[in-house]
């Protein structure tokens, strides 16, 4: 019997692996072009810091985390990584560091949940995360390094919704009154709802049952949620936030039902669509967490960042062109065709060779088949003489030369 891989889990294998390497690269030449730095945490974690961090009243914590109790301790597998990250700034010391504290990160997540086009239960993201300033001109700056970065991957038809949720102090209201708003018809929503009513009623405003959609969309709810109920300072931070956007064109609209899927966004809160992907078109969603460093142990903290799904980002992005060798050694040799080769990749220039000694029609021809752009012929004659024929097998032109030319040729 054939042990395949676990449901909702895929191979990355070789044929593909050059376009996560592409994406990872693209992540990392934006993201330290604008000086943020990788941090690398756990792939488990202890199970409180989801409980504590991501929030009780979600769905993430409530249906979809691998926990497991290893001597007596609940560990859990990341399925996300903003409350890691979170925990190793404020373990690390990090907060010493110059402000702000500009992290990013790449790697697998975990969620039990059924597997779908674009969502699996390992999967991976890349997210941003900037620590350390309270002002809106973060908020911008994490949401236009995010679109730059879907710019890069040729991502299309891109949409930015944007929404305000307020504050601690200012969100209570609010959240009362969308329970009043909600309690004549309670018992219409769906199970997940009604245990939202009690924990956090907004969370009702992001349920994706149809059922819940048509009952919040009556004019009473409409109105309520539409209301102006944020404070001055929060309504004062939603401003500037737009003005940073229209200062860099950033086009976007303001989604009042907008409050994304856990507990520790304060104030902005925002997400990027792509109509390519039918009913579940996010490709990156984040917002601010002001209190989140504290609620983890650490100092008062203002913070701001995203996350983008990578394999739903690859379902809509052009397939960039996989990676090739520059050279391939064809000789009957196997010493001076393996001492050839590593002489030439000691120049930083991609070169394999025939491990199987085959003939040498055999080599160019699998020189053709791995899209080479050059063929290095080392036969009897060229051995005997010191020298090596340079083929370019695009236009077929070839050179006879020492070997100590050969990089004239083949430029590295």
């Amino acid at each position: 019997m054939i042990i395949k891989a676990p449901k909702g889990t895929d191979d990355i294998t070789a044929q593909d692996s050059y376009i996560w390497q592409f994406m990872e690269n693209k992540a990392q030449n934006l993201f330290e072009n604008s000086n943020y730095k990788e941090v690398r945490t756990p792939i488990f974690e202890s199970t409180e810091l989801f409980h504590r961090g991501v929030g009780d009243s979600t769905d993430i914590v409530n249906k979809e985390m691998y926990t497991f109790v290893q001597k007596e301790r609940s560990l859990t597998l990341r399925p996300e990584n903003t409350a890691g990250a979170v925990r190793a700034y404020i373990e690390n010391g990090m907060h010493r560091l110059p402000s702000p504290l500009k992290l990013w990160y790449k790697g697998p997540m975990f969620r039990y949940e059924r597997p779908q086009g674009g969502r699996k239960r390992q999967f991976h993201q890349v997210g941003v995360e900037l620590f350390g300033i309270q002002e809106a001109i973060a908020d911008a700056e994490v949401i236009k390094l995010a679109m730059e970065y879907l710019d890069e991957l040729n991502i299309p038809e891109l949409s930015l919704e944007i929404n305000n949720i307020g504050c601690p102090e200012c969100r209570n209201d609010f959240r009362d009154k969308i329970r009043n708003a909600v309690q004549p018809g309670l018992e219409m929503f769906c199970a997940d709802c009604k245990v939202r009513y009690d924990k956090n009623p907004l969370r009702m405003l992001d349920c994706k049952n149809d059922t819940c959609k048509e009952l919040l969309d009556t004019d009473e709810l409409k109105e309520t949620i539409n209301s102006d109920y944020i404070c001055e300072e929060c309504s004062t931070h939603f401003d500037n936030l737009k003005k940073y956007l229209n200062i860099l064109n950033i086009k976007y609209t303001i989604n009042k039902k907008l409050v994304r899927g856990l507990d520790y966004y304060t104030k902005t809160v925002f997400e990027i669509t792509s109509n390519n992907l039918g009913a579940q078109n996010a490709v990156c969603g984040g917002g601010r967490y002001d209190g989140l460093v504290e609620m983890l142990g650490g100092k008062h903290t203002p913070a701001v960042g995203w996350a983008m799904g990578m394999e739903r980002l690859m379902a809509i992005m052009p397939t960039p062109e996989p990676n090739k060798i520059k050279a391939f050694v064809v000789s009957n040799n196997t010493y001076k065709a393996l001492e050839l080769a590593f002489k030439l990749r000691s120049k930083g220039i991609s070169t394999d060779f025939d491990l199987l000694n085959r003939k040498f029609v055999k080599q160019l021809d699998k020189a053709s088949k791995l899209n080479a752009d050059y063929a290095v012929l080392l036969g009897e004659d060229e051995i005997n003489s010191g020298t090596v024929t340079v083929k370019n097998l695009k236009t077929s032109e070839q050179h006879t030369l020492s070997q100590d030319k050969i990089f004239d040729i083949i430029e590295y």
